[in-house]
């Protein structure tokens, strides 16, 4: 098993700034691809950004390309979400996911863990 805590949520302006971490345990985390998935109320889950194993490779999605960078530190166990020039769109609960593997998947079954998800609200 594994387990995903996420902190860093908040409230923000449109403009600003925010980074949200993810702290994984239970299992090598050097292992696990790792991703940020979405959602905003009354929408699906939808994929934000993705990461290999060992870092070298990542995905975003369209909408976030540019403004938001996914990275990892594998020594502290933990996956970080740095949003930029933060949106009102942007507002949603934020989860980390994880998966066994290689892979830079973007669809919610590609990952096996979830943690519960973090509030970040960008005000206009």
């Amino acid at each position: 098993q594994v387990q995903l805590v996420e902190s860093g949520g908040g409230l923000v302006q449109a403009g600003d700034s925010l980074r949200v971490s993810c702290l994984a345990s239970g299992r090598t985390f050097s292992r696990l691809s790792m991703a940020w998935f979405r959602q905003a109320p009354g929408k699906e889950r939808e994929f934000v950004a993705a990461i290999t194993l060992s870092g070298g490779s990542t995905d975003y999605a369209d909408s976030v390309k540019g403004r938001f960078t996914i990275s990892r530190d594998n020594a502290k166990n933990t996956v970080y979400l740095q949003m930029n020039s933060l949106k009102p769109e942007d507002t949603a609960l934020y989860y980390c996911a994880a998966a066994a593997g290689i892979r830079l998947g973007g669809h919610t079954y590609d990952y096996n863990y979830w943690g519960q998800g973090i509030q970040v609200t960008v005000s206009s």
